[in-house]
């Protein structure tokens, strides 16, 4: 995403490297005022909600100033880079036309037709495409064509041209069917929400903030900024306590955690059992000259007893649609694995893994845990989870009860296996032994189906080749 400010000199702006994604702090700039990049050089790294992502320069020049130091969180949308484009050569003389039109407020552009032709950088590969965000055409004055090449470019990169003269421009607020139908059941007026998404656009939480807020308290809006400073003013033992800023992928958790806590009725169910059989399994599988060079654990087989377990048993593989009250059963499984990183608890998921072989998924699980690792997992990878497995286990704890992953209408915990005394075949013997707790969304998953499905991975791990026989 990037502005003109002269005619030689290009502001780079941070642009959507998600989906909605709102800011984004700087962790690293990898160039310096002075520097030469090239078209594509990564220039910095940054840490969304979702990930750390590398942003490359979309053009060639020397880098004229760095507008905000590592460490600062930044709106999307803000300029965060200034290059010249001509190499640090002064301004063409030919070219004083776009640098005194630049100054105008831009407007959005009609939905832009060239965007088909000409070059269409992609600033990050798993980024926003450039369709994934479409304008509704807006009224306004004809724009020049230097701002309307502008608008394209922002386009491209996952945003509108300029936000923030949206309210002003359009006459109707924006705002999907199942949005409106929810404002008009609550009684909401759109034109008094503020839009928090991206364009503009009013979401459901606009609603219901608008709803929990009282109207009547928008005026005062002003005065109520007065109390900002005071967490200047708190004091504490430094010596003693240390304050850590809520942000990135910490703040993202938060918000999800809360939000699914109190929309979704959870409850969670606990089995024991014997998974000797499953772990043998995994030492002759490791000797399998079809998972050489693969990674095989326990792990691997519980996500397969939990991938036969929903094809048995379909419904537990939906989702709560409130705006258009309907169940979204989902004909596919986005496995989500979650992952403890660095950076905090993130939740990458297997796109189709419903329809992998097992060294399929093992070479998946491989990927998806040693990309988590390196901070390198891309927000489309943490995007479009159907059900999750988490596994405390690793960590020596017994079993807990999981929030769920919004969204998802199920999520499976994995407790330590342990060598225990277990009766086996009449017998009172040492096998090793865990436990599995299953949470769920009452909304759309009644006891006895979630108790199903709780029951089948179990009876799979006590048996591995029910995966033979149920499949």
């Amino acid at each position: 995403m990037t502005t003109m400010t002269e005619a030689s000199v290009r502001e780079f702006k941070m642009p959507d490297v998600g989906e909605g994604l709102t800011e984004a702090e700087i962790l690293k700039w990898f160039v310096q005022p002075g520097d030469t990049v090239t078209d594509g050089q990564v220039v910095c790294e940054v840490e969304t909600a979702k990930a750390a992502v590398e942003l490359p320069i979309p053009y060639d020049g020397v880098v004229r100033e760095l507008h905000f130091p590592e460490g600062t969180t930044v709106d999307v949308g803000t300029a965060i880079i200034a290059v010249d484009v001509s190499g640090g050569a002064a301004p063409a003389a030919e070219q004083p036309a776009p640098a005194a039109e630049q100054p105008a407020a831009p407007q959005p552009a009609e939905e832009p037709k060239a965007q088909g032709s000409g070059r269409q950088p992609v600033l990050v590969g798993y980024g926003v495409a450039a369709s994934s965000t479409r304008r509704r055409p807006r009224k306004g004055p004809e724009v020049p064509v230097q701002q309307a090449s502008t608008a394209i470019q922002t386009e491209l990169n996952g945003h509108g041209a300029a936000p923030p003269a949206a309210p002003a421009g359009r006459e109707r607020p924006l705002a999907k069917p199942p949005v409106r139908k929810l404002a008009k059941d609550l009684g909401v007026d759109l034109t008094t929400v503020v839009p928090t998404g991206p364009d503009g656009i009013i979401t459901r939480e606009d609603v219901h903030a608008a709803v929990a807020e009282p109207q009547t308290a928008q005026p005062e809006a002003p005065a109520a900024a007065a109390p900002a400073p005071a967490p200047a003013a708190v004091s504490y033992d430094s010596a003693r306590e240390t304050r850590v800023p809520i942000k990135g992928v910490r703040k993202a958790t938060a918000a999800a955690m809360v939000g699914s806590a109190f929309t979704a009725p959870h409850v969670t169910e606990f089995v024991t059992v014997d998974v000797t059989r499953t772990m043998k399994l995994v030492e002759e599988l490791k000797e399998d000259k079809e998972f050489a060079g693969l990674r095989v654990n326990p792990l691997l087989l519980i996500a397969k007893a939990l991938l036969v377990a929903i094809k048995r048993n379909p419904d537990i593989n939906a989702s709560w649609d409130e705006a258009a009250q309907e169940i979204v059963v989902k004909h596919y499984v986005n496995l989500g694995i979650a992952a403890a990183t660095p950076r905090g608890l993130i939740v990458p998921n297997i796109k189709d893994a419903h329809a992998k072989t097992l060294p399929q998924l093992a070479e998946s699980l491989g990927e998806l845990v040693s990309t988590a690792r390196d901070g390198k997992t891309s927000p489309a990878a943490m995007q479009g989870g159907t059900v999750t497995i988490t596994n405390v286990g690793v960590f020596g704890v017994d079993t807990g009860t999981p929030l769920l992953n919004p969204g998802e209408s199920a999520i499976l915990a994995v407790g330590a296996i342990k060598l225990q005394p277990w009766v086996h075949k009449g017998k009172v013997k040492p096998r090793q032994v865990t436990t599995l707790a299953l949470s769920f969304d009452h909304r759309l998953v009644d006891g006895e189906l979630g108790s199903k499905v709780l029951a089948d991975v179990a009876a799979i791990l006590e048996q591995p080749k029910r995966l033979i026989t149920w499949a």
